[in-house]
């Protein structure tokens, strides 16, 4: 385990010591601050920092003050998620959860539209079922501050190094998270969650990465086969749709910037503020379908990748914002929309039209069909595969738990 010391998720034994030291820490609580009384701490810092930072510290510890464990930890964590759910959604559900076997581990390899509310969705499908939570693959652009890598990882994330420097010193880190993954899932028999490409599908285009699929096999014995090592992960796909995207604006913008060619220079906080309104936007209704847990018949990446795509197109729940966003495309005809539109029959479908395009009101015009196309993208990714595999059939899961 002392190969994986500077990439783990933090032990029980470290929790104190780390809420400590997160409660100690002065830019984290000014953080917390700045979005508990925005307005008053951009007046008046000097004034107001030394008067809130020790009320904030002390409500923190006794907030606090029952955490012992990652699972005590956790707790709160789900508690909070499901409070701002029942805020900020129409209702969520989960379907497939009953493919799972409880004395397995998995690898679950899902779409990414969030980069923190897509596995804590997860992991509270999985406590319906009183399953155990993942350990999460996060990217260490994400943890620029000290604080930022105390939160991910006493949440059980793990560290993928995305900014190692070096041909032989990437391959060395991609084996090392490699033999983290297979350990955690083979050795350990405790699930990891991890995006089947780096970075938020921001096209709303969910594709996986070959490269990816290649890294998981980097720890494999020399006998084992691409598929045998593969079989070994049991890899799952997971869908996961949310009717409404909080951070659409904000992905169009660096989107927009890349197709004009400029280099997009994000703000300090900006990858915070993005789970921060992931987490509180307004989302509508949200999915999240569990696959088939994929053997080791596919013996290169480039079919595993397929499988993995088909199952997560076809997993995908597509809501009306989905279909009215296609049916704005130029390349779409009536006849299907009428039938995608019978995926919600109940569904008050000129109001549906009436809210989405209000919802496009705040966008800038010239992202606008950057957002089209983002929500839309589903659809087509659908339509695509249904065509090639018939057996995808509806999206909707008959037999989705509903929260």
């Amino acid at each position: 385990m002392n190969q994986f010391e500077d990439i783990r998720p933090y032990r029980d034994s470290e929790v104190p010591s780390v809420l400590s030291r997160l409660i100690a820490d002065n830019e984290f609580i000014d953080l917390l601050l700045s979005r508990r009384i925005p307005l008053i701490i951009r007046l008046v810092p000097w004034l107001v920092k030394p008067l809130a930072r020790p009320l904030l510290k002390q409500s923190l510890r006794k907030l606090t003050a029952d955490v012992e464990t990652v699972a005590d930890f956790q707790h709160h964590v789900k508690v909070g998620l499901q409070k701002s759910l029942d805020k900020s959604t129409d209702g969520y559900s989960f379907g497939g959860l009953d493919q799972l076997d409880p004395n397995c581990a998995y690898l679950f390899i899902g779409n990414h539209r969030d980069i923190a509310l897509d596995p804590a969705m997860i992991n509270l499908a999985l406590h319906t079922v009183e399953l155990d939570t993942v350990r999460i693959a996060i990217g260490d652009n994400l943890l620029s501050k000290p604080f930022a890598s105390d939160l991910m990882r006493v949440n059980r994330s793990f560290i993928v190094k995305r900014s190692v420097e070096g041909r032989r010193e990437k391959l060395e880190s991609l084996k090392n998270l490699s033999a983290y993954i297979r350990y955690s899932v083979v050795e350990d028999n405790t699930s990891c969650w991890i995006a089947q490409a780096e970075g938020r599908a921001k096209d709303g285009n969910d594709k996986t990465d070959t490269a990816l699929l290649k890294m998981l096999t980097l720890s494999k014995s020399k006998q084992q086969t691409f598929g045998e090592a593969i079989g070994e992960l049991k890899l799952m796909p997971v869908s996961i749709s949310y009717e409404y995207d909080p951070c659409i604006i904000e992905k169009a913008r660096e989107l927009y910037a890349a197709s004009q060619g400029i280099d997009y220079v994000k703000a300090e906080f900006e990858d915070l503020d993005s789970i921060q309104k992931g987490f509180l936007g307004y989302k509508g209704r949200v999915q999240v379908n569990f696959g088939d847990c994929i053997n080791h018949k596919f013996e290169t990446a480039e079919d595993l990748a397929t499988e993995v795509d088909r199952q997560i197109y076809g997993l995908y729940q597509l809501f009306p914002t989905n279909i009215i966003a296609w049916k704005m495309q130029e390349n779409s005809d009536q006849q299907s929309f009428d039938q995608l539109k019978q995926l919600w029959p109940d569904e008050n479908w000129s109001q549906a039209e009436t809210d989405f395009e209000a919802h496009l009101q705040s966008v800038p015009p010239e992202h606008r069909s950057l957002v089209i196309d983002a929500y839309a993208a589903p659809v087509k990714n659908q339509l695509d595969y249904q065509q090639q595999n018939p057996v995808l059939g509806d999206s909707i899961n008959e037999e989705a738990i509903v929260c």
